[in-house]
This record gives C-alpha cells, sequence and structure tokens, in this order.
C-alpha cells in the first residue's frame, strides 16, 4: 500500500491510496472463510458449501467491503499521524477514476481535504474591550420583587369592577340597531381587564360594571390589536382583523389579584427557610439574585464583543469550494434538511463566520493550553441548571438540587458535549479577559439593550 499526498495549495490538498492484491487479498480471504462456516444452502451441509461457490456469491461484496475497509482505516490513521488539520471529513475527489472490481487488482483512491488555516491569535493589554455593568434601578427592583412574589398572590371576588379586576363574562356580537345577531359571533367565559383597553371612553364602561351588567363594547376601538381581539373572542388573527361594530358583554364573575403579604410565611417560601427574615433582607436578596441574573447577560454581551474583536484581528483565508461540496455531501441522505444549491449559498456566510471563530477559539485553546477538568463541566451544567430555573422565577434553589439536575443531565452524552463546550467556552473567556485592558461601563437596562439593536443594525 502506499499513501502520498499531493498538496494544491494552502488550503487544499488530494491524499491519494494505492491497494495492491496482497494488501487486501488476506482480508478477503479471512471473511470468506468465515462465511462459509456460517452460510446455509440447501444440498450441502453446514459448514460444507465449497469455497469456490462461496467466493462466486458473496465474493465481489466482500471484496468491496473490505477494501472500503482498509481504505478508511488508513486514510484516518494517515491524517492522524502527520497531524493534518482538516476541516469537515475528507470527499472523494472529484478527480477519481472509475474503478472496476470485476476486473482490476489494483486500486488508487483519491480524496480531497480541506486544510485548516495558521492563524497567529496575539492579545495584549493595549487591546480594550467593554465590559457593561447593568445598574439595578429603583423601578426594576419593584419589579422584580412584584415577579418574585406573584406567584403567592391570591385571586379574590369583587362586587364592583376596578381597573384592576379581571372580568368573565359573555361576548356576543350585536347588529346596527343593537340587537343580537342570531348567527353572529359568540364568545363564552372571555377574560378582559380594563387595563388593556386603549379607549378612555370604553374603559370607562367596564370600570364600576358588576356581575350581571351588560356592557357594549366596540372591540376595535377598546383593543390594542387583532392579537388581543382574537383571544377575547376566541376566533382566528384573520377573522379579528375583519371585525367592526359593538359587541355585548354580559359579565358573570368580577376578581381581582392581591399581592400577598411580606411576612416570615412568604418569605420562607421564596427563599431557604430562615434565611430571609424581614422587608430589608427580602428586598437585599431579590437585588442580589437581579444582579446575578444580570451578571449573566453582561457576560454573554462581552463574549460577542471579544468574538468581534478577535475575528476583527485575524485575517482567515477557508476552503470555501471543498466546504459547499462537504456540506451538501454531509445533507444530502437527511430528509428533512436535503440542502440545495441556493441553500447553501444563503447559508454560507453564516457557516464560514462561525468555522472562523471556532479556529480562532481552538488556537487560543492550543496556545495557551487551556483545558477543562470534569468539574468545570458540572459547574457549567449548574449553571445552565440555575438559568432554567429562573425562567420560572425559582432563583433560589439550593445547591444541592442543582447539583443532582445538574448530574442528571450530564448522564445524556449529547448534554454532556454540549456542557463540555460552554465550560471550555467560558475558559477561552475568562483567559481573554485576563489577556486584554477591560474597561467596565455602568449602563442602564435600557442603554444595554439599545447596545443590542445598535449590533443587529451592523
Amino acid at each position: 500500500m502506499n499513501i502520498e499526498k499531493e498538496q494544491i495549495d494552502d488550503l487544499n490538498a488530494v491524499v491519494h491510496i494505492s491497494i495492491e492484491k496482497d494488501d487486501y487479498e488476506p482480508r478477503v480471504e479471512k471473511v470468506l472463510k468465515d462465511y462459509r462456516k456460517k452460510v446455509n444452502m440447501p444440498g450441502f451441509r453446514p459448514g460444507k458449501v465449497p469455497a469456490s461457490l462461496v467466493k462466486k456469491m458473496y465474493g465481489k461484496a466482500v471484496l468491496v467491503d473490505e477494501i472500503n475497509k482498509l481504505v478508511s482505516e488508513n486514510l484516518s490513521q494517515y491524517i492522524s499521524e502527520n497531524k493534518l488539520d482538516i476541516l469537515g471529513e475528507p470527499l472523494p475527489s472529484e478527480k477519481q477514476q472509475t474503478i472496476d472490481f470485476d476486473q482490476d487488482e489494483q486500486f488508487k483512491f483519491s480524496f480531497d481535504l480541506g486544510l485548516s488555516p495558521e492563524v497567529e491569535v496575539k492579545l495584549t493589554k493595549r487591546e480594550k474591550l467593554p465590559y457593561y455593568d447593568i445598574q439595578v434601578s429603583d423601578d426594576m427592583l419593584e419589579g422584580q420583587k412584584k415577579n418574585v412574589t406573584s406567584r403567592f398572590g391570591t385571586t379574590e371576588p369583587r362586587e364592583e369592577a376596578n381597573e384592576k379586576c379581571m372580568l368573565k363574562g359573555d361576548f356576543v356580537q350585536l347588529d346596527q340597531n343593537g340587537e343580537e345577531i342570531e348567527d353572529g359571533i359568540k364568545a363564552e367565559d372571555a377574560v378582559m381587564s380594563a387595563t388593556i383597553i386603549k379607549d378612555e371612553d370604553e374603559k370607562k364602561k367596564v370600570i364600576g360594571a358588576k356581575v350581571g351588567d351588560e356592557i357594549v363594547i366596540e372591540p376595535k376601538k377598546a383593543f390594542p390589536n387583532e392579537t388581543e381581539i382574537s383571544y377575547l373572542l376566541k376566533i382566528s388573527k384573520e377573522d379579528a382583523a375583519q371585525i367592526d361594530g359593538q359587541f355585548k358583554f354580559t359579565v358573570k364573575e368580577i376578581n381581582e389579584y392581591v399581592d400577598p403579604e411580606l411576612n416570615q410565611d412568604l418569605f420562607d417560601k421564596i427563599f431557604p427557610p430562615g434565611s430571609v427574615t424581614n422587608e430589608e433582607e427580602f428586598t437585599a436578596q431579590v437585588k442580589e439574585d437581579l444582579e446575578n441574573a444580570l451578571k449573566m447577560e453582561s457576560e454573554y454581551k462581552f463574549s460577542i464583543d471579544a468574538k468581534e474583536k478577535l475575528m476583527g484581528k485575524v485575517d482567515i483565508k477557508l476552503p470555501e469550494a471543498f466546504l459547499k461540496r462537504w456540506i451538501k455531501a454531509t445533507n444530502q441522505n437527511k430528509e428533512e434538511q436535503d440542502f440545495t444549491d441556493e441553500q447553501i449559498e444563503n447559508e454560507m456566510p453564516r457557516f464560514l463566520e462561525d468555522l472562523k471563530w471556532q479556529i480562532i477559539r481552538n488556537q487560543l485553546i492550543t496556545d495557551n493550553e487551556l483545558k477543562i477538568e470534569q468539574q468545570d463541566v458540572m459547574d457549567f451544567a449548574k449553571k445552565s441548571a440555575r438559568m432554567q430555573f429562573m425562567q420560572y422565577g425559582l432563583n433560589n434553589v439550593p445547591d444541592e438540587h442543582l447539583e443532582s439536575y445538574a448530574a442528571d443531565m450530564l448522564k445524556n452524552e449529547d448534554q454532556q458535549r454540549s456542557m463540555a463546550e460552554g465550560a471550555i467556552n467560558d475558559k477561552v473567556m475568562d483567559f481573554v479577559k485576563e489577556a486584554v485592558k477591560v474597561e467596565t461601563k455602568e449602563v442602564s437596562r435600557d442603554e444595554f439593550n439599545k447596545l443590542f439593536e445598535d449590533n443587529k443594525k451592523k
């Protein structure tokens, strides 16, 4: 067997593998001998089928299979031993000669390789990166306190509706004379509140209403959009857009949400029992949790800025033609994602950007010997678990529960790979922070959000 590499340019190469009869014949003979022991054929006892007949029936299939295995094994070994940093996977060469397994005894296979470019990533304290520290305003704090306590509030019936009340009742469509339309739109047990009514005159009709009252409302004037109208009248958005005229709303129930009392019982439901004992401590803990949540957003923004900075420093050329072929070859057998040439062209810019970042990141990992331990993966899994719980308003899940939840996540191989990827990304960003000059900038929530809007405009 002979393997040689033909360098096309800095980013493309072809590996040629020549297979001789002596390379594959022993393997083929061994497989056919095993077949002969197992094959069942009428007229012959097990293991007594003539070798010539077994070869005639299975010889070509075995030959093709063993040669393919031989080529695959040696190609992988060659790439590994020669430390070839390839992108994607080797592809059969576009110049591959036709192979005749019926006639030929010597075979030559050629594979195109896309090579990862050599890059140099140097960071110094002369490089500056902003870190946006989101400040907690009084309004944000009060809003967060309401979010935290809202799960423990109660809904109490009211005799008369105020602006905060929820009214439950039935809608019936009226004609121009104020009569019910027999085959018109009807919606039973609809729920609405004066707080969402945009027209002041319509709002006044609701405030002060009592159970049993009939209120005539014009949905187009009262409600802010077709989405709200479709929800209230239980119709499609398309039908809601066509709604005009008046509806009668018969009030069946009036309820008002009441905030829970800030007492020890509530504190112990929200936080570990005994950790918060008064309203001052409650406010301080809510603020700390909010600051931690905002810190995650700040870290995310820093990673975006760092990525943009690094990619601007390094000019990376990629074997685009090869990569397009590889993407198409990789996805052509996936029924749910059969990429067309047009789709590949459209997706290519984003794919190339992601690949460039991966190359830069991997170079930083290699040059600076960045490694992760199992504990790093566990810590990242716990962070991910904490973020999931926070989405449901659970900001103070005990550490032992996070540990258990994270351990369950890591039992799944896909999840484990994802957590390891996240852990190494964090490690890279920690290195970048140490390598450059980080300029902390205090910003409001609105100013921070505007930074993302500005990024989208670029």
